[in-house]
């Protein structure tokens, strides 16, 4: 205030609602703020929920690793989630209630990466901690977080059914996304994606390389990854990749996170 009259800023977006269609043209690049970091899923029914038999060997790997990347480890949910999902599927309870009580398995096995991993760097974090990943980094540590977003009550209706349609592989697209990380890597059980689930069907093709858009229009009954993903993958700015791996196979995340094409690589 200046003798009684209001002082304003001239700015484009000072008289305008951030409704308007294409005001965000007034910043149409962003920055990558860390494009060096793997952002890596390892997976909950596929991984985790197997035991030491799968994990110890991709801990090694990641051991390996951890002196020559920094990697950003985030954790599925698995069998125990879907059997949150399902009760409270039972109990009628509204989409934002099943988002929140599936983000609490997810933390379980961040925290159980963190403790397998504690005497080589291995921290666990919250989504408030987020930003303090370059201080966690220059330490030396591995970060580990849940992948679910942290959308809890707030997470958006689906198109079909309650199920949250952002669930652990959402949270971890949309990590790397606001790292810019140009490419999100997904440790599975699988080889990568096929036109039908290979474990149900012998003829399922496997698919090493495709466009999302091509994806998309082949309308597969069964996907490798939350079909919302795809979605965000065609409008990111920085992460237009995502890539599929087997992690039950000795050396699939190390080439990986060495930029190789092993796996299924789904590209914008």
């Amino acid at each position: 205030m200046s003798h009684g009259r209001r002082r304003s800023i001239p700015s484009p977006l000072g008289d305008a609602p951030l409704t308007t269609p294409g005001i965000d043209g007034l910043a149409r690049e962003s920055i990558g703020l860390m494009p060096d970091v793997r952002v890596i899923k390892i997976g909950g029914q596929s991984i985790l929920d197997r035991g030491r038999k799968a994990l110890a060997p991709l801990l090694d790997e990641i051991v390996a690793l951890k002196d020559r990347y920094q990697l950003l480890l985030c954790a599925g949910g698995g069998t125990r989630a879907r059997h949150a999902y399902e009760l409270a599927l039972d109990l009628a309870l509204p989409t934002g209630v099943l988002a929140a009580l599936g983000g609490f398995v997810p933390r379980q096995n961040a925290r159980i990466l963190q403790m397998l991993l504690a005497r080589h760097g291995g921290i666990f974090i919250l989504h408030d901690d987020f930003e303090k990943l370059p201080l966690y980094f220059r330490l030396g540590c591995i970060p580990i977080m849940t992948g679910m977003p942290p959308f809890s009550y707030w997470e958006k209706p689906g198109e079909v059914g309650r199920i949250p349609p952002n669930r652990t592989d959402a949270g971890v697209f949309l990590s790397a996304e606001v790292l810019g990380a140009p490419r999100a890597i997904f440790v599975k059980d699988e080889q990568g994606l096929h036109t039908a689930d290979p474990k149900k069907d012998a003829d399922a093709r496997f698919i090493p390389r495709i466009q999302v858009d091509e994806l998309m229009a082949m309308n597969l009954d069964d996907l490798v990854v939350e079909r919302i993903v795809l979605d965000y993958l065609r409008r990111a700015r920085h992460t237009r990749e995502l890539q599929i791996v087997n992690g039950l196979e000795p050396g699939n995340l190390t080439a990986a996170v060495e930029g190789k094409d092993v796996g299924t690589i789904i590209h914008a």
